[in-house]
């Protein structure tokens, strides 16, 4: 607890403590039957416990906010000691109190579960000038500069190793416990732990761009997009708690003029079940343990390496139904090998290769890389062919010039735009096909290998679905043939293929539009995906840690590679929902059973506390669970 929760629980003890032993000399028949005395005996434990609760209420009336669940409670307790009823009105404060301590343990309960990653950024870092060392605030570093990170160090900032190797601890960020080996010219990033070595880093990324603070923004700011519930929440008590408070004051008021005006027992009967009224109106149960619930599941997520940008998209996934994979980087691992080589027309396996990768030579694109790192294993880079004017050709390949004469690597559409005539390949996998100045040179084959735990999160998620069956979509740039091989490994229902980036936003939105579908969760890399993140009702960015693009754009972003996160934030988006529901029927069910046996007064104030505070208690207590959820 925080000193102010132990703080509240001695004011709860002593006044409790006080309270039990007037009452018990009460019941004794030690205490004057005169209703003075009894007043002043029982106004010091309320005094002890409710002096907070009384002076909120009158600030609040001060600035203009009076129907609030401290006015409530103040009306309520001196309505009652109005009435004689003192006992009940000290332990409706009481147990008030009790509520409100159990409400901040249960909001530092859910703050913990993100403290983690509270507790990852550094302040200060240890920067290297002129072979001294030497401490300053991260905010002062610059790009570019070296900074030294010693054994047990979290690292400060995003940079690439520029000398020694380590291994580090990236649990904080990503939720998974094995170590990562890194050495001289691999990219590290702020929050991780230097379980090794000491290690000199060259930073890429200032203190406010860093993955770290992008972290801590991200989960900072999920409050502020808040959930259909708590918006409606907030609506309904708006309404409600004023049309209650109005409701009680009739409820005191009219039924003793209409039965017995100058009959003090009927209006200390009818003022008695208005004051009950009042107590059971407080809608705590549902403004405190609505928000808690998704607080508490954001909170689970962040742990496990899901990081949800507002309880909205939590809340918008457990009602989606249409869930729409990225191939490449997604359902597979984005590693892509040479598997083939078939050069026709005169030309050698080598020389094949070597026109492809020297035409790739500046693109990025996992297809590239792997031409270009075939190529070198075969030691064919080190001769320049003369490539020149090299145009990369969004969704098709590239095209150069080579001694006046067009160069073209890529696939069947660049073939088929640019009029070349080309034998398909047959081997299962990415096909490359070159060709010069028109006449065709062949093809390679480039395969990509399917993630271990894909066909696994496929069926989880239909699995999940309910009575109403999720469909599973697959976009991708390849060919038919390589599609339809995905699609049947990993349990795809529909997939489109030879998609260019622009088309993966069309299919998104049409998906989006049709009538069958009540929402559409997009899965991407999160590397060149921003547009179809930003286009889905939900877009979530897997392995995007550090990806500036994807944090920005998606709605929940993987921290680590694995697919599992996708079902674990569907898994997760559902039980949070669930929970959200139950405790507003319960909530609402129980008051409105109370209001209505109070109204006949078939109750006392007691069952009015437990409608109010018992209520609350017992919501937030099921909250709770979000906390401990299991995946």
């Amino acid at each position: 607890m925080s000193r102010r929760d132990r703080r509240n629980l001695i004011r709860i003890i002593v006044a409790a403590a006080v309270f039990a032993a007037i009452k018990i000399t009460d019941v004794l028949g030690y205490v004057p039957d005169i209703w003075w005395i009894g007043l002043m005996l029982y106004i010091v434990p309320y005094a002890i416990i409710g002096w907070d609760i009384v002076r909120k209420a009158v600030l609040n009336i001060g600035h203009g906010e009076i129907f609030d669940e401290n006015f409530l409670m103040v009306i309520a307790t001196v309505g009652a000691f109005a009435t004689g009823e003192y006992p009940e009105a000290v332990f409706v404060m009481l147990f008030y109190q009790v509520g409100e301590l159990f409400q901040s343990i249960a909001v530092g309960k859910s703050r913990n579960s993100i403290k983690s990653l509270m507790e990852l950024r550094e302040d200060t870092a240890f920067a290297e000038k002129d072979g001294e060392l030497y401490q300053i605030p991260c905010e002062e570093v610059k790009k570019g500069e070296i900074i030294v990170v010693k054994p047990g160090g979290k690292i400060p900032l995003d940079g690439v190793i520029s000398e020694g190797s380590t291994c580090i601890n990236t649990v904080a960020l990503t939720g998974e416990s094995l170590p990562r080996d890194v050495s001289e010219g691999d990219e590290v990033l702020s929050g991780c732990v230097n379980e090794g070595g000491l290690i000199k880093i060259r930073v890429t990324k200032e203190f406010g761009e860093s993955t770290v603070s992008k972290i801590l923004e991200l989960v900072e700011n999920s409050q502020a997009n808040k959930s259909k519930s708590e918006t409606f929440i907030t609506r309904f008590s708006k309404y409600y708690t004023p049309a209650v408070v109005i409701c009680a004051v009739l409820l005191g008021v009219l039924p003793p003029l209409i039965i017995g005006m100058r009959d003090s027992d009927v209006w200390r009967d009818w003022v008695y079940r208005a004051m009950n009224f009042l107590v059971i109106s407080c809608p705590c149960a549902l403004v405190i343990s609505v928000p808690l619930s998704y607080f508490g599941g954001i909170g689970r997520a962040s742990k496990s390496g899901v990081l949800v940008k507002g309880s909205n998209y939590l809340d918008m996934l457990s009602k989606c139904d249409t869930v729409v994979f990225d191939k490449t980087g997604t359902l597979t691992k984005g590693v892509f090998k040479v598997s083939g080589i078939y050069p026709e027309n005169g030309i050698d396996e080598k020389s094949l290769i070597r026109i492809a990768a020297e035409a790739e030579k500046y693109s990025d694109h996992p297809i590239s890389r792997s031409l270009k790192e075939y190529a070198a294993q075969i030691n064919v880079l080190d001769k320049n062919i003369g490539l020149t004017d090299v145009t990369e050709v969004a969704g098709q390949g590239v095209i150069a010039t080579q001694d006046g004469k067009k160069i073209y690597v890529g696939n069947e559409k660049l073939m088929r735009e640019n009029n070349i005539e080309f034998n398909s390949g047959s081997d299962i996998g990415t096909t490359v096909y070159v060709a010069r100045d028109g006449e065709y040179l062949g093809y390679i084959v480039i395969s990509d290998e399917i993630k271990p735990d894909a066909a696994d999160t496929v069926r989880f998620i239909k699995k999940l679905s309910g009575k109403k069956s999720r469909k599973v979509v697959m976009l991708t740039g390849d060919r038919e043939s390589e599609a339809k091989r995905i699609a049947g490994q990993v349990g795809i229902d529909e997939y489109f293929c030879g998609l260019l980036p622009g088309d993966k936003l069309s299919a998104v939105e049409k998906l989006k539009n049709s009538d069958e579908t009540s929402g559409v969760v997009f899965v991407g890399d999160g590397i060149n995906d921003a547009p179809v993140l930003a286009g889905a009702d939900v877009g979530i960015a897997m392995g995007a840690l550090g990806a500036d693009a994807a944090i920005e754009a998606a709605d929940i972003v993987l921290m680590d590679d694995k697919l599992s996160g996708v079902s674990m934030a569907m898994k997760l988006s559902k039980s949070t929902k669930r929970i959200v529901a139950e405790n507003i029927v319960f909530a609402l069910a129980v008051k409105f059973i109370v209001l209505a046996l109070s109204a006949f007064g078939k109750v006392g104030l007691n069952a009015a506390v437990f409608a109010d505070v018992g209520v609350t208690v017992i919501a937030i207590i099921n909250s709770m669970r979000t906390l401990r959820f299991k995946f």
